[in-house]
């Protein structure tokens, strides 16, 4: 059968298509670059939906990007034979996923609220964008979304080049390099290798980023020039008294259907660790929100294994600090708790 120029056209391009793909795959791959996951409202609404499980069966964790890096979820499952439930979003405030759990009555399970002061403090529009998309999607996903999920789950698992962020075409242009223009914000440029994404929501340092002092420095860099820009006051008066009192009722909720909630204050050190001490002072921000809440909280510097963990670009643990911090977290939830771990 002879076909038609339109009909060969298009088998060629689609041919040159998947040889091309090959081909990137394949360099991606002797690079030693591994697959990982996009941090998508997706995958945040496919762990969303496990939060129902008991309480001697899971435990949920919310909070900033710090407990992605530092609860190391195989550790945790090992450790306490029981799921860990990774609801936390990088560069948000968990107070929406906080208000979305206490306005559930399905949930009744065991929370663990991660606590960076900036963050956490804050009700800014960009620190709730995040969450409450995901929430979103979560309520109004349909089931033909849940079925492109468990296909694209199967897909990013096995594919670099699906990496939204550095592999794909829109991922390889935006770190192209391109001379900032005056009045345009270009975002912010991360490295390849800072945020390597599981399935299950855990985010790691990968060792080739951790190898390379300027990959760390650029990281480094980019607090240094987001502390510079928030010239924002913390939040205080009656804006905190507010924010203290909405907090309660939502944990009150928790509490009364016979969940439980626990706070953490993970890991920062160097400079960030003291601009966070001195705009945030632990008597008016942590010791208040325990007092306020009635509920138990495990701040770092409080126990010798966890006091003097270092965060190689100041705010976040390495893959085996994160195995210190998670067995020392467990400890610190038997004493403080009845939990049974």
């Amino acid at each position: 059968m002879k076909l038609n120029l339109p009909v060969k056209s298009l088998l060629l391009a689609l041919a040159l298509t998947v040889s091309a793909a090959v081909c990137w795959e394949l360099y991606l791959r002797s690079k030693g670059i591994e697959p990982d996951f996009d941090d998508s409202p997706e995958l945040w609404a496919n762990a969303r939906a496990m939060a129902y499980e008991p309480a001697d069966k899971a435990t949920v964790f919310i909070g900033s990007s710090r407990i992605k890096y530092d609860l190391d979820i195989p550790t945790w499952e090992s450790k306490t034979n029981t799921r860990a439930v990774q609801l936390a979003m990088v560069g948000s405030s968990p107070r929406s996923i906080l208000a979305d759990l206490a306005n559930d009555p399905l949930f009744k399970g065991r929370l663990v609220v991660d606590v960076t002061e900036v963050l956490f403090f804050n009700n800014a529009p960009y620190v709730l964008a995040s969450p409450e998309e995901g929430i979103n999607y979560y309520k109004k996903r349909t089931p033909a979304q849940t079925a492109s999920f468990a296909v694209d789950k199967y897909l990013e698992a096995n594919l670099v080049l699906l990496d939204r962020d550095f592999y794909s075409v829109n991922g390889l242009l935006n770190h192209l390099y391109v001379p900032n223009r005056m009045g345009v914000y270009a975002g912010l440029d991360f490295p390849v290798g800072f945020g390597f994404t599981s399935y299950n929501r855990q985010t790691k340092m990968t060792a080739s980023f951790l190898a390379d002092t300027n990959r760390v420095n650029q990281v480094r860099g980019i607090w240094g020039m987001l502390a510079k820009e928030n010239t924002a006051p913390p939040m205080g008066g009656k804006e905190l008294d507010s924010f203290f009192a909405a907090v309660k009722q939502d944990v009150n909720k928790i509490k009364a259907r016979g969940g439980e909630v626990v706070f953490l204050r993970t890991p920062s050190s160097g400079p960030f660790f003291m601009g966070e001490s001195m705009g945030y002072p632990r008597a008016k921000y942590w010791d208040r929100l325990l007092t306020t809440t009635g509920c138990k909280g495990i701040y770092f510097k409080d126990y010798p294994t966890l006091a003097n963990l270092v965060c190689p670009e100041f705010s976040h643990l390495t893959p085996d600090g994160a195995v210190v911090y998670t067995n020392g977290m467990i400890a610190a939830l038997k004493q403080q708790t009845n939990w049974k771990l």
